[in-house]
């Protein structure tokens, strides 16, 4: 079974037992968290669209939060003289999903 669920405001591609990095979620590693805002369902050859979500749950357990490399933004106005170097590190939590649940 393959869902397409919305977490922390973005579509993400779920299946049972893989493994994904989110936004950053709150919790702890080890903490259980449940996805209920599911845009389709596909089981086989049948694929259910939600207007806008279906009823039903993902439930993923999570694994880690980690950092993830360093994005530079660099500001310039040419001829003068302005420079400006700014960076920035997203978080993103690690999760697997454990079940797909769908009414």
């Amino acid at each position: 079974m393959l869902a397409v669920v919305e977490i922390a405001g973005g579509q993400f591609e779920v299946e049972k037992t893989k493994k994904l990095n989110v936004p950053l979620l709150k919790g702890n590693e080890g903490d259980l968290v449940e996805f209920s805002n599911i845009l389709l369902v596909k089981d086989g050859e049948t694929v259910e669209i939600g207007e806008p979500y279906l009823s039903g749950k993902v439930t993923a357990k999570i694994l880690n939060t980690f950092k993830d490399k360093k994005v530079l933004v660099f500001h310039k106005k040419r001829r003068k003289g302005y420079r400006k170097l700014n960076g920035h590190r997203e978080e993103y939590t690690n999760i697997e999903i454990l079940d797909i649940q769908v009414n």
